[in-house]
């Protein structure tokens, strides 16, 4: 998919996507524990999932366009490594998303995200 301008991603749940469709916003259950929705670049997607969700069923892969969020977003890195994550510090608008697309779990309970 071409892209010309700055895309984060994020696995959401399910639950949390189709209550975004409802509302029109999307949040995640880290933002209201830590201040900010965990995201990652297309590079880091495939390690988040292989890290935080295995085993946890399907997923939904968001792809946001940066540049419509109106809250901060920070590249941080908060799990003691060396990589900075892109941080949003608020509710996502669903007009920031530009696609989303299910993201099975393999048998052996691995999400494969495959090519961004």
């Amino acid at each position: 998919m071409p892209q010309s301008f700055a895309v984060i991603y994020r696995l959401a749940d399910p639950q949390d996507w189709l209550r975004a469709q409802e509302t029109g916003t999307f949040v995640s259950a880290d933002l209201a524990a830590e201040g900010f929705i965990h995201f990652s670049e297309a590079r880091q997607v495939q390690g988040a999932a292989d890290r935080h969700c295995r085993g946890r069923g399907p997923m939904v892969l968001l792809a946001v366009e940066e540049a419509r969020l109106e809250v901060k977003v920070v590249r941080e890195n908060t799990s003691g490594g060396t990589d900075l994550f892109p941080h949003v510090y608020g509710p996502v608008p669903v007009a920031a998303i530009a696609w989303s697309r299910e993201v099975p779990m393999d048998p052996d309970g691995r999400i494969r995200v495959g090519d961004l």
